[in-house]
This record gives structure tokens, sequence and C-alpha cells, in this order.
């Protein structure tokens, strides 16, 4: 044997045994902030944070990134994956169900696997999946063709497969699961063809499922009354993007998407329920102990789909459980997440459809803003003032860091049959002529929704943000810029053009004692780090 073959032969075994060795258990993920070498779950830990105790890069050095490896994923498309770190070990999803091992040293990859998928898969926004959960030596993934998989860690063969829903139907999954004890979570996507709805809870050992909370309330359930006629059976309120987990009060808040059509309502009067709302539903019976609804009876496709962050506060003068969501419809909301009393609600972004939120928590409609025929303009646009890109919470500032659009689109509306699996918007939304959409990163605190700074892009992001003890924010833009900006002030420390639009969110881990920063762009994760010394 060469000492080329031996030297590979070693390592591959050396990966082995560590993977071997390390058991991702419930217990490490409630504790992910304290394991910060790691990345143990889609937002960094149950509170989505998506900030790490990590310092070596910081706010002085951090203009002495370079590029230590790049791994292609051998696809084209959004890469919107958001990695796991296990033990040295990347795990990642890609465009078209996709999925890869790599040494998180290195960038070689160890494994790759890739579903076969069906000619009539129709996602709405492309083929797109942004990643795992983890528990024991599994990894646990959401199809495009509406298929929950259990892979083996160490080689990435399949150990259970279960058919969720039907994807001639126009189900679909793009999300990364939460694991939450021995369950993992999922909920799913279509909202544009008109499904129905439904966030579920799949037994880890066995993948038999162990409950369903359907977003649109069917007959003889509470919310029903809110769907006119028969519209609730094709009434959309998609779960498509990851919840949080509050253990302590043991629920899970996961956010829904628009109603169908997305634009036209007048066939589905009444508020809607459970669309574009936050949902609090019990971890382990999957029962919705309450709800809190953004845009009821939306008419402007405003998902209300966003990373939920949780935090722990003073808020006026006592302390309480907070839900902070930067929403698609440019209002940033906090809420008690104990039990979802609406606290306060301030515009992030230019809003143009409503006045303000009321007392209530309900929007308060500025005249003239509904969908025409002619076409109304509108801000935010349809893609909204944020969206499923993760925000950043840093308790060292205390600022919440929200990749956030300044776009108005022109919306038109008008009556459209159903038909099953094609698309169901019921609209027609244009951005608008003239003045030149763009975006910024922004910095709030929030508690007031005051804006401490923000940095211009010049076009909507379609990034997000990681922010860490060193006092850096790392985020992208939609031109290929990979920004590390001081968290404090948003001054420009360091930028690396990746030459592909950023549609995800950075991660950090350590390894023999170095910092990485991975982020994917185009069809590639680029890792850096501090010259190694």
């Amino acid at each position: 044997m060469t000492a080329i073959r031996l030297a590979t032969v070693l390592a591959g075994l050396m990966i082995y045994a560590m993977s071997v060795c390390s058991q991702v258990t419930y217990d490490r993920i409630l504790n992910a902030a304290h394991e910060p070498g790691n990345w143990l779950t889609y937002s960094g830990d149950y509170k989505s944070w998506r900030y790490s105790t990590l310092d070596q890069i910081n706010a002085s050095n951090a203009r002495d990134l370079t590029a230590q490896w790049v791994f292609q994923s051998a696809s084209l498309g959004q890469f919107e994956t958001t990695p796991l770190v296990i033990d040295g070990i990347l795990y990642g999803t890609g465009q078209d169900n996709r999925a890869f091992a790599i040494d998180a040293r290195t960038g070689r990859a160890i494994w790759r696997y890739q579903r076969s998928l069906p000619d009539k898969v129709q996602p709405c926004c492309g083929m797109v999946n942004r990643g795992f959960a983890a528990l024991g030596e599994r990894l646990f993934m959401a199809t495009l063709d509406a298929h929950v998989l259990a892979l083996d860690r160490k080689t990435g063969n399949v150990i259970w497969d279960v058919e969720a829903a039907d994807y001639r139907q126009a189900y679909v999954f793009t999300l990364a699961p939460l694991l939450v004890k021995d369950k993992i979570i999922v909920g799913v996507a279509g909202g544009e063809f008109g499904v129905r709805g439904f966030i579920d809870a799949y037994d880890t050992a066995t993948g038999k499922r162990v409950w369903r909370f359907y977003t649109v309330p069917g007959p003889g359930e509470p919310g029903h009354e809110s769907w006119a006629g028969d519209s609730w059976k094709t009434g959309g309120a998609p779960a498509w993007i990851t919840g949080s987990f509050d253990p302590e009060l043991n629920l899970i808040y996961w956010p829904t998407g628009n109603p169908s059509p997305s634009d036209y309502g007048g066939e589905r009067g009444g508020d809607n329920l459970y669309s574009n709302s936050m949902l609090a539903l019990d971890a382990d019976t999957g029962k919705l102990k309450w709800y809190f609804q953004y845009t009821p009876h939306d008419l402007h496709d405003y998902d209300a789909t966003q990373i939920p962050v949780l935090l722990d506060a003073v808020w006026q003068g006592q302390p309480r459980k907070l839900l902070v969501h930067a929403n698609r419809n440019g209002f940033l909301y906090v809420l008690d997440r104990v039990n979802g009393q609406f606290l306060s609600a301030t515009p992030f972004a230019h809003v143009t459809w409503a006045k303000e939120i009321g007392s209530d928590g309900r929007p308060v409609i500025a005249p003239g803003s509904e969908p025409t025929e002619e076409g109304t303009r509108t801000c935010p646009g349809a893609l909204g003032a944020t969206n499923w890109f993760s925000p950043s919470y840093d308790p060292q500032t205390g600022l919440l860091y929200v990749a956030s659009s300044e776009e108005c689109d022109i919306f038109s509306g008008a009556p459209q049959k159903y038909h099953e699996g094609h698309d169901f918007l019921g609209s027609i939304y244009v951005p608008e002529s003239g003045e030149k959409a763009w975006g910024a990163l922004r910095a709030i605190d929030p508690l007031t929704g005051k804006k401490m700074w923000e940095f211009k892009y010049s076009s909507p992001p379609w990034g997000g943000a990681l922010s860490t003890a060193g006092g850096v924010v790392f985020a992208g833009d939609s031109e290929g810029n990979f920004i590390a900006f001081d968290a404090r002030t948003g001054q420009d420390l360091w930028h690396m053009q990746l030459g592909a639009a950023i549609y995800s969110s950075p991660i950090t881990y350590s390894l023999d004692g170095r910092q990485y920063v991975v982020i994917p762009a185009g069809g590639a994760l680029f890792a850096f780090a501090l010259a190694a010394k």
C-alpha cells in the first residue's frame, strides 16, 4: 500500500471512529449553547438566536479571515442549507434533495446521498432543502416528494422512509426538521398550490407518525368558521420553516404561511385561521395551546414563516418569557410566549398596507390597499419586508439582526378555479416600476423596535445572519458578498466576493483550537478562518 493510500485509509478510519463514538443526544441539543464547537440544530439552539459564544474571530482581527476550503455540492439552484457540525463532521443538504457528510477541517467528502425524485414534484420556489436534524447516529431529512427519512450518520444509507402526503397534490417539504425529545417535527410547504397545511411529529426510532396538527381547521374544529364555504379544503397555511422550542413550557412555536389563493379573498371570507399565524403546540401531543394571527384574511402573500426568537427579558418592569418575530408584513412583534398575549408591534420597513397594529394585535388596514383588477401599489411587496432567512440575536449587544427588503409591488386579484396539483394564486403581482428595490441588514432593539444601525445592500437580500461573542455579525447579500460586521456599529470589517448569490445563513464551529465560519453560495460551501499560526 502506498503512503498516499495508507494516509487516506487512516484518515477515513479516524473520521469513521469519531462518528461512531459521538452520539447526539436530546440533552446535548438542550445545552447546545454550551457546546459552541458544534452546530447541533438548525438555528443553533432551541431559542433560535443563531448566536455563538466563540470569540477567536473578533472585531479586531476579522480583517484577517482567509478561505480554508470549498466543497462543491454538484448541483445548481438556490443552496439554502444550514449544515450541522457534530464532533468534526459537517452534514448538509443540497438542491434536488442531495445530502452529504464532509470533514469539517478540510471539506473532504465522506459520503453523498441523493434521493430519486418523481418527475411531477412541484415546489413553489425551487428544488431546495434547508438541512438535517440529528439524534443518536441518525440524521433526519424531509424531502420534496413529501417523505420523511432517517439516514445513517456514518454512511448516508436510508434507515426508514415514510410518506407524509401525496406529492401529486403538490405537497412538498423544504425545511430542516426540528428534533424535540424523541420526535422529529416537520411542516409542509405548498401554499401556492392550495394544499391543506399541517405540522407532523414522527417517532425517531420507527418513523411512525405520532401526531398531526392541521393548520387549516376542518368541520367541527375550532377556527373552522373562519373559512367561508369549502375554502378550507384548499386553504394553504403551509408551515415551511423550522420552528423554535421552549423545554420548560414544553411548547413548540411554529409559524405558518399564506391562505390560498394568496391574493384573492373573495371566496374565502373570514380571518382564515390558522394562516399567517404563530402556533404554540404541546410537544408531546401536538395540541394547540395558543395562537396569534399576524395578518388575518391575508391578500398580499405575507407568510408569517419567519423564525421566532425566544427571549427572557424584563417587559414594563416585569420579567416575562417573550417571543420576538420580525414578520414578512413589515412589523416586528413581541408576544408573551406563555399565553400568546400581544405586547407590541413596530414597523421595521416601509409599510402601506396597514396604518398600525391595534392594541388588540389586529392590523388597522389602510384604505385602498387591497388588490384590484387594475392593480394596487402596496408595501412591502409579495416577497416581504423579510422572508424565511434567519435573524440573529446577540445577548451582548441586546440587538436583533434582521435582513430586510425595501420593495413595493403592484397587486391585482381575480377569481381562480382550483385544479389539484396546479398553482392557485388568484393574483398577479409585479414589481413597482421606477424606484429600485434595495435591502439592508438592520440591527434592532427587540424590546422597543428602534433601529440602532443598518448596512444597505444594493438589492433585497436572501441571506440571514449569525452573531458571535467576538462582537461580529456575519451575513451575505444577493450579489454574493459575504460580510463581517461590527455587531455594535455595523461597520464593514471584512468581506469576500463568492461569485454567486447567498441564499442561506452562516454557521460557526471550532476544531483543533480554530474557529471556522461556513456559508453556502451558488453550488458550494465556503469555509473561512483566521490564518493558522
